[in-house]
């Protein structure tokens, strides 16, 4: 993202230590998800990053003290921190169909954004 110009250089620093405050790993039905963000200010541009680790990746529960083995993160640059929340609720909702997440996880990587795009950020179901 910092190469891309889309986020200031102090994003990756905020990124982390916003997740040592706030975590944001989450254990759905079948798998466990990250959806990492931080403080609009160190953002350039919006943008979403998609993230599906070779090896999983541990990240601390957003609701409790333990980890989780996460297969997908779900990185969020947001310039409006309105429409951060706004992305944030829509992603939970979508999140919780596991097929969703199923097909998010295997799908082509030349299949990814059309279809987080089509079936999660302009799906209205």
């Amino acid at each position: 993202m910092l190469a891309k110009g889309v986020v200031h250089d102090t994003w990756p620093q905020a990124l982390i230590a916003r997740e040592a405050e706030f975590p944001t790993g989450i254990m759905l039905e079948q798998h466990a998800i990250a959806i990492p963000h931080c403080e609009a200010i160190h953002a350039k541009s919006s943008a979403i990053c998609l993230l599906r680790p070779t090896n999983k990746v541990h990240f601390q529960q957003a609701d409790d003290d333990n980890d989780v083995a996460v297969s997908l993160v779900i990185a969020l640059i947001v310039e409006n921190p309105q429409q951060q929340l706004k992305l944030l609720r829509c992603l939970f909702g979508k999140l919780q169909q596991p097929d969703i997440v199923e097909t998010l996880i295997t799908l082509p990587e030349t299949q990814l954004k059309e279809y987080f795009t089509k079936y999660v950020l302009d799906s209205d179901e």
